[in-house]
């Protein structure tokens, strides 16, 4: 499978939240509005305004108290279950980059509500996100333009420790299964995340679910069969933006 890959080391991750600061400012993102609630994460959540969030879970290990971070955004699915799902709604709002295998949210087509609720609940990492006023969807788009002139995507330039990196999907699985092997050896529990399915490959040290209820796929969405399926109907035809 040729394109680009994300590769996500969580642990080197220390929460610096560069990534996160690196994408508000090449996007021009707003600023979202948060209240204290107890923990060190923020904001709370993905939004239309915030594409990546990295999420901090306070967990028990050897009795002892121990930080998890996640870096959560889209994982850029090989078949994305989103897509399908707009397609059969009649959509064009979603469609992914051959060259690069990024899936791309329209930022000028407008989504009814009810049609993006059926593309939310279709992503296993509830992923997408829309805007009321606008009736536009967003999301991580892996920094397309920069990738288009050579660049690396702003929150992979921006992290300081090795956490994230990005390149050819090949290079990248080679360079996430090599460390995964070395990782095995202290902990036990490590694992590359749907490596097999998206493009956004997590390695994390312990059961995923410790980091994050969508860090893994675990049913919440629609499986790839159930996608596909929504586009057989009678007389309907794949579009030709598909690809």
């Amino acid at each position: 499978m040729a394109g680009k890959s994300f590769f996500i080391d969580t642990s080197r991750c220390t929460a610096c939240r560069g990534c996160q600061i690196a994408d508000k400012a090449w996007w021009n993102l707003k600023g979202t509005k948060t209240y204290q609630r107890g923990n060190h994460q923020n904001p709370e959540d993905l939004s239309f305004n915030t594409w990546k969030v990295v999420r901090f879970s306070e967990v028990e290990v050897n009795g002892k108290p121990n930080w998890y971070f996640f870096t959560d955004q889209c994982r850029h699915c090989l078949e994305p279950p989103c897509m399908y799902t707009a397609i059969s709604l009649g959509s064009k709002a979603i469609t992914r980059c051959e060259e690069t295998g990024a899936v791309l949210y329209d930022p000028k087509i407008k989504v009814k509500q009810e049609d993006f609720k059926k593309i939310r609940e279709s992503c296993p990492w509830d992923i997408p996100r829309w805007d009321e006023k606008t009736q536009i969807m967003a999301k991580c788009n892996m920094c397309i333009n920069r990738i288009r002139e050579g660049l690396l995507p702003a929150c992979v330039k921006a992290c300081p420790t090795g956490a994230m990196n990005f390149g050819d999907r090949e290079r990248m699985l080679d360079m996430a299964k090599k460390k995964l092997n070395e990782l095995k050896a202290v902990y036990p529990k490590a694992q590359l995340l749907n490596a097999d399915s998206v493009r956004t490959i997590f390695l994390v040290i312990d059961d995923p679910q410790k980091y994050w209820k969508y860090a893994a796929e675990n049913g919440l969405g629609i499986t790839m069969v159930a996608a596909i399926k929504r586009l057989v109907r009678p007389l309907m035809k794949l579009p030709s933006f598909v690809g």
